[in-house]
């Protein structure tokens, strides 16, 4: 299986609800944090997609469970040489307030430090901010403003070209998340 794309996020943000909107394949979908504990492999065109099991709390996983997974992801992210391009995944209502509240507690954010994580293995990542639609369209820009200054990206969420909107639900974004895919790996 070679040429991975890694889909990788906090539990319950939509990793497995995006790739099933993106690759139209049945994946399976939890309502709860914690169904995904092990990776997936979907395939998409000449590609293997990777649906990573989620970080982060866990409803009903013990905590030493979450951090053996933690660890799993970290070692499966440093050591596969058949991943290309990493994915990350979003839940764009939550992100700057979970990121705040970690921020105040003199924590790194977990997202923000697997975003840096994923750039500082060569992973070039995209994040995909999703449930967008559950965001006001007039709120939009400033949101997605706030978390690209969040992971150092710049004040600008536009100007980065590493944020992506889409929404799993009405498959809002999906197109725009395909052609960055396809972008990123083209140059490869």
């Amino acid at each position: 299986m070679k040429d991975r794309i890694v889909f990788i996020g906090r539990s319950n943000v939509g990793k497995s609800s995006i790739i099933r909107v993106l690759t139209g394949r049945k994946v399976r979908v939890g309502k709860r944090p914690g169904v995904t504990l092990g990776p997936s492999f979907i395939q998409f065109g000449r590609h293997t997609i990777v649906d990573m099991p989620g970080f982060g709390f866990m409803q009903g996983v013990s905590r030493r469970r979450q951090e053996e997974i933690k660890d799993f992801i970290v070692r499966y992210l440093e050591n596969s040489r058949e991943i290309i391009l990493a994915v990350q995944i979003t839940d764009a209502r939550t992100f700057s307030d979970i990121a705040r509240r970690w921020d105040k507690r003199g924590h790194i954010p977990v997202e923000i430090e697997m975003f840096h994580f994923l750039k500082e293995v060569g992973l070039r990542p995209i994040l995909a901010a999703n449930k967008i639609d559950n965001v006001p369209v007039s709120l939009r820009d400033e949101m997605l403003d706030e978390i690209s200054e969040l992971l150092g990206l710049g004040k600008s969420w536009q100007m980065t070209g590493d944020i992506i909107p889409v929404s799993a639900k009405t498959g809002e974004g999906i197109g725009e998340l395909k052609r960055k895919i396809r972008e990123r790996i083209e140059g490869v």
